[in-house]
């Protein structure tokens, strides 16, 4: 949810990284960004849970690969 929520407000998500335990948003504002995200029109809840579970391993491996950091590679993947 906080990538996808910055992701809409348009900000660089390069150097953001995940907090755990943090609480932002409402529910209603998950689910409404989820449902807005996960590419199917009308989704059953699995398939929000299959999108959701996807897109937290993909960002859990992405914060946790050197290739993905930026201090690393520097800007030669900006906007990658």
């Amino acid at each position: 949810f906080q990538y996808l929520k910055r992701f809409d407000q348009g900000c660089n998500l390069d150097r953001f990284c995940y907090e755990a335990l943090s609480v932002e948003g409402s529910p209603a504002e998950c689910l409404q960004l989820f449902l807005l995200h996960c590419g199917v029109v009308d989704p059953s809840w699995a398939e929000l849970r299959n999108f959701t579970w996807f897109l937290n391993v993909q960002l859990r491996d992405c914060e946790a690969s050197v290739f993905c950091n930026p201090d690393f590679v520097g800007d030669t993947l900006n906007g990658f």
